[in-house]
């Protein structure tokens, strides 16, 4: 149980549960109704509304001059929107910015940001002031159109919603997260919207997917590419959930000899171009696109992203086919049409659903509007018809006015009639006659007589006040058909969206419509070696690690240079389209593409930097890739398999396991499987030679035992292994067995019986002749 003490008299007791529960529905209600979603009506949020509202009231036309926008914030703040002033200003931000807000509801002057994601310079730096956009919202706001309520301290009044002339919900979209559910609408052409309410006036029970013929899809003010088929866009707009693909706008710039690059003119919509670059760049740097070579930013007021290829090779598509997939070029737009219905209730509606919801607020401020137009005639006719009258028995109103001691009640209760005493001549108006307590005119009319001007005692004014009477009659008559007619009313909507249509349609500076359409065409991928120019290299890496790849094919023996303490280790022949694979002591294959090898110029740079191989990890071979070939691979220990080549080809920079290698363990041999049998070498000198065909063939694992040794007391007392493996190669039996005895000399042994025997044995000596580095190379 909780207390709520609201006075030292009066406690309140109710359970935690539903002191709880209450709070937060009523949380839950205010982020809901208040902030989130937007109303149907007018497609605002309330912090939206007030902005706008006070904007109005400080009289920001589209057509005077600019205001600071802390004042603007301010007065929203101080007025009706009591929270900070830097939400404020950023939401009216927002309702500047071209390329987030497809009809900007703020002109803004100053800095307010830009694609990049920069943010705005502060309040003080800037100005601000409505749109015609923004002024179309407001249109009939002073004409009783909608119903206003007291602001958070009860000093003003503010609109609950805004007349909207055009169905701004869709027109400018909208985003926002409440408590269990949240709204993303996006933008659309107003010229196509307006199209789609005339269609549904003419036909109320038009089906949505014939108002797909006149809103085809969503219109970003960054324009793009949607590639969403046309049968999801109309399930979308009928349930009011789906997703939208939006691409980039790209052309092929040629450059001349062949050389081409692609421009990227249109971004999708809510992707900001630095972080995009930013994105591609680091797409380049980790070789997930390897037929990419660079990006470049050349943008000033319009977007140019350049995407250069690697090689004209590269087909366009393919290309972008490949940037569609692994950068924001292409993103997926939500759609969540959540709103509120009359305000008050969230829906998921459809496209038809909201129209409809916005052609039910034009009707109501329509009809509200004429009413208070018929208001305002009839006082009119009222004061006229005064006026008239006064004009008429001019000479009567004055001595009345002259020698009266209460002039205003004695025009009220005069007899106006011809036989009256007071009557001057026959031609004056024979007017009301006043009965016993009634008054012959109205105090209105008594009081706009008193207030009359003498410069308006003219002959000519009595001609103007029946001209006006008349046209005021005709306009009420009008008026009256509309209130009462369902038919005009719907004619008369029609007219104003011809009007906004007109208005805001392709003359206008928005009007055209940015956003087109296409089709999704899905691009294989080709392997990158069709993509690369084949010319002759030669692969150098150093003892250290450090790889580059030499222009043609050099002589092996030639002397090269390399950094101090280092030297050769690995060099070999080999072209660009290449694959090469690098093999660690940790077990891991890795691959490297060689035409992504820096240059011979330089000394190349570290193998560890393309590849994440360990510091504690050595290169064991480095070698081309060829994937119908078969490799031995062994360990320290003297375990081992054969493996495909074509299963150990890594896509990653982290490679791929093969050899499972632990405690102190490590990958010692890979060498090609290329005959029937296989010849080991342990450290401590015991030759064996056993059938290949006793190897299993595995594609990851620790592997069988090639050879056994024996286990010895190491130094600090644990048994370690006595020696280990040494060398490992594989021979044709026909042909016997050659090694390298050094100073350029070879031994050949024709006869290996001697040293036949079974997998994992431990062997004899090595032959005659056989080197003491226990290495058959």
């Amino acid at each position: 149980m909780v207390e709520a003490n609201d006075s030292p008299q009066m406690e309140i007791a109710e359970p935690l549960r539903r002191a709880i529960g209450d709070r937060y529905l009523t949380y839950a209600l205010s982020t809901i109704m208040h902030r989130a979603l937007p109303d149907a009506r007018d497609g605002l949020k309330p912090v939206h509304r007030r902005i706008l509202y006070a904007m109005s009231r400080l009289r920001l036309n589209s057509g005077g001059g600019f205001l600071k926008s802390a004042k603007i914030s301010g007065d929203t703040m101080g007025d009706f929107h009591p929270h900070g002033d830097a939400a404020i200003y950023d939401a009216m931000a927002r309702l500047a910015q071209d390329f987030n807000v497809r009809y900007p509801l703020v002109d803004g002057q100053g800095n307010f940001g830009n694609i990049d994601g920069d943010n705005p310079a502060a309040s003080r730096y800037t100005e601000a002031r409505m749109t015609t956009a923004a002024e179309a919202l407001l249109d009939g706001l002073n004409e009783n159109a909608v119903d206003f309520r007291d602001n958070y301290d009860g000093r003003l009044e503010e609109p609950v919603v805004l007349p909207a002339t055009f169905p701004n919900l869709l027109a400018n979209g909208s985003s926002g997260i409440a408590v269990g559910m949240a709204t993303n609408i996006p933008p659309h052409n107003i010229e196509e919207l307006c199209n789609a309410c005339l269609h549904l006036i003419k036909a109320p029970n038009a089906r949505d997917e014939t108002l797909l013929d006149y809103v085809p899809g969503p219109d970003f003010p960054t324009g793009g590419t949607i590639v969403e088929p046309r049968e999801n866009i109309a399930e979308a707009y009928r349930t009011g959930r789906g997703s939208f693909r939006l691409r980039a706008t790209w052309s092929v710039e040629d450059l001349g000899r062949g050389q081409w690059q692609i421009v990227v003119t249109e971004i999708p919509y809510q992707v900001q171009k630095s972080r995009l670059i930013e994105k591609i760049a680091e797409l380049i740097q980790t070789k997930k696109i390897p037929i990419l070579a660079d990006v470049r930013d050349e943008s000033a007021e319009d977007i140019r992203v350049i995407l250069e290829p690697r090689s004209k090779n590269v087909e366009p598509d393919v290309l972008m086919g490949m940037m569609f997939r692994n950068s924001d070029l292409e993103v997926r737009f939500s759609l969540n049409m959540n709103v509120l219905i009359d305000g008050r209730t969230p829906k998921v509606c459809s496209l038809k659903e909201v129209l409809r919801a916005f052609l039910d607020h034009r009707r109501d401020v329509l009809l509200r509007r004429s009413q208070h137009r018929l208001d305002k005639i009839d006082h009119r006719l009222e004061v006229l018809e005064g006026f008239i009258l006064a004009f008429l028995n001019l000479d009567r109103v004055i001595d009345i006015i002259r020698y009266d001691d209460d002039p205003k009640s004695a025009l009220m209760f005069e007899d106006w009639s011809l036989d009256h005493p007071r009557a001057r001549s026959e031609s004056d108006y024979k007017g009301p006659r006043a009965r016993d307590g009634e008054p012959s005119l109205t105090e209105v009319q008594s009081e706009a007589i008193l207030n009359m001007r003498l410069r308006s005692l003219r002959r000519l004014e009595e001609m103007e006040l029946r001209r006006e009477r008349d046209e005021l009659m005709a306009e009420r008559a009008a008026l009256e058909d509309v209130l009462e007619n369902e038919e005009t009313q719907w004619k008369k909507i029609s007219e104003q969206l011809r009007e906004t249509r007109k208005l805001f349609g392709q003359a206008h500076e928005y009007g055209a419509r940015r956003s087109q359409f296409g089709e999704a065409t899905e691009v294989a991928d080709v392997p990158l070696e069709a993509m690369i120019d084949r010319e002759p290299i030669t692969i150098v890496c150093s003892q250290m690690g450090w790889i580059r790849a030499m222009t043609g094919h050099i002589d092996l023996a030639r002397e090269l240079k390399f950094k101090d303490g280092d030297g050769p280790r690995f060099i070999f022949h080999a072209e660009t389209t290449d694959r090469l694979l690098v093999f660690g002591s940790n077990g891991r294959f890795y691959t490297l593409s060689a035409s992504n090898l820096p240059g011979g110029r330089g000394m190349g740079e570290p193998l560890r930097l393309m590849v994440d191989l360990p510091n504690e990890a050595e290169i064991i071979d480095l070698f081309i890739h060829k994937p119908d070939r078969k490799l031995l691979v062994a360990s320290t220990a003297g375990d081992g398999f054969i493996v495909p080549e074509a299963e150990v080809a890594a896509q990653t920079r982290a490679g791929r396991q093969v050899l499972n290698v632990k405690d102190n363990t490590r990958a010692a041999i890979c060498v090609p499987a290329d005959g029937d049998h296989v010849a080991i070498v342990s450290q401590n000198g015991k030759f064996l030679v056993f059938p290949m065909s006793e190897l299993p063939e595995m594609g990851r694992g620790k592997g069988v035992r090639l050879q056994k040794y024996n286990m010895a007391r190491g130094k600090q007392g644990s048994l370690e292994l006595d020696g280990g493996l040494s060398d490992v190669t594989t021979f044709n039996w026909s042909d016997g067995l050659s090694w390298s005895m050094g100073g350029g000399k070879t031994r050949h042994e024709p006869d290996l019986t001697e040293w036949l025997g079974k997998r994992a044995g431990v062997g004899k000596r090595p032959p005659y002749g056989f080197p003491r580095s226990n290495k058959f190379t």
